[in-house]
C-alpha cells in the first residue's frame, strides 16, 4: 500500500533535501507540505523565510502549501493545538504519515512521535542518523542553493548570516559547528536544487540582530547576491 506523506517544511535545506528522498521510493507519494507560519510577521520561524518565498517554494516542487498559522509570541498550547488541527486536516485528505528532516536530535523526534501518537498520521524519518559532513557535502553537489537565514551568534559567528551554503562556507565553519547546522547554529532557505522544478530568485536584503539571533532577509527578485553593506551582526 502507497504511503501518502505530508511533508514538515522549514523552507530550508533539510526537508528539502528529505522531499528528494521520498521521492526516490516508489512507495511513498508525497501530498503536501506543512510549515508553520507566524502571522504577525508572515514568516517561517527561525528561518524568517517571507511567506512569498515559502508559497514560491511550493510551487516550483509542485506540492500544496497547508499554511499551520501561529501567533507571536505562541506559546506550546497553541501549537499543540494549532497542529492537532493540521493532523486531523492531513487525514480527511487521506495523508498516512508526516515526514521530517530531522537528523539526530533524539528530543525533537521524541516530541515529534509523541505529537501524533494516536493521531492516524505516523511519523517518518527519512534522513535520520545520515553523516551530516558528506550530507552537506552531497546537497551542494547535487545543486542545492541554500542560504544561511538565521546565525545563532553564541554558536557561529554572525557574519555568516546572509552567505550561500556552498563548498567554501562549509570549508571556513569553525570547529564543532555541526555541518547541516544541526544544533541550532544556523538555518536556511532554499532557492533550488533536484527537488525543485524551477530555480528561485532573491536576493540577501537587510540583516538585522534580533532576540540574540542574526537574520538575513530574503527578498523575492534578482539572484542571490551576499550583502556587502555595514553588517550588524559582526563583533
Amino acid at each position: 500500500m502507497s504511503r501518502r506523506v505530508l511533508l514538515s517544511w522549514s523552507s530550508g535545506k533539510d526537508s528539502a533535501w528529505t522531499l528528494k528522498v521520498l521521492r526516490e521510493d516508489p512507495e511513498v507519494e508525497v501530498v503536501g507540505l506543512l510549515t508553520t507560519v507566524n502571522t504577525t510577521h508572515s514568516r517561517v520561524a527561525m528561518h524568517s523565510t517571507r511567506q512569498a518565498i515559502l508559497e514560491a517554494q511550493a510551487r516550483a516542487v509542485g506540492l500544496p502549501l497547508h499554511i499551520i498559522e501561529l501567533p507571536w509570541p505562541c506559546t506550546n498550547e497553541v501549537y499543540e493545538r494549532a497542529m492537532r488541527g493540521a493532523i486531523e486536516d492531513g487525514l480527511r485528505k487521506g495523508a498516512t504519515h508526516v515526514a521530517f528532516g530531522d537528523l539526530f536530535l533524539e528530543d525533537i523526534r521524541a516530541y515529534r512521535v509523541k505529537q501524533l501518537a494516536g493521531s492516524g498520521l505516523a511519523p517518518l524519518f527519512p534522513i535520520w542518523h545520515e553523516p551530516t559532513g558528506p550530507l552537506a557535502r552531497r546537497m551542494v553537489d547535487a545543486g542545492v542553493e541554500a542560504v544561511l537565514t538565521c546565525v545563532d551568534p553564541k554558536k557561529l559567528p554572525g557574519s555568516f548570516v546572509g552567505r550561500r551554503f556552498d563548498h567554501a562556507l562549509l570549508d571556513e565553519l569553525p570547529e564543532g559547528v555541526d555541518p547541516c547546522g544541526e544544533n541550532g547554529e544556523f538555518h536556511t532557505c532554499v532557492l533550488a536544487g533536484p527537488m525543485f522544478r524551477e530555480r528561485l530568485s532573491a536576493s540577501v536584503g537587510e540583516i538585522v540582530e534580533r532576540d540574540g539571533f542574526c537574520f538575513a532577509d530574503l527578498v523575492p527578485g534578482h539572484g542571490i547576491g551576499e550583502h556587502r553593506e555595514e553588517h550588524p551582526c559582526v563583533s
